[in-house]
């Protein structure tokens, strides 16, 4: 899966997602969700032959790149814990 910037502004970021798998972009989701500072996160999945899934995140303080590499942080911590 490969991600890429779609549009940053200073409140919010959307990030898009080719060949997106949801088993990685909803624990991700949870994430932002729990965070104080995320004000709204939004996933757009549209036709996936017609464009790629799109997460939206925006944040009431700090800058929402920080607030997106701190999640992809937690859940890479949570997810390295677990025993195969």
């Amino acid at each position: 899966m490969d991600t890429y910037t779609v549009n940053k502004t200073d409140k919010s970021i959307t990030i898009g997602f080719k060949n997106a798998d949801s088993a990685l972009i909803t624990p991700l989701i949870d994430a932002l969700n729990r965070d104080k500072s995320v004000a709204l996160v939004r996933y757009i999945y549209q036709h996936p032959e017609l464009s790629d899934a799109m997460l939206y995140v925006e944040v009431k303080t700090g800058r929402p790149e920080e607030v997106v590499k701190k999640a992809s942080k937690s859940i890479s911590t949570y997810f390295s814990t677990v025993k195969q």
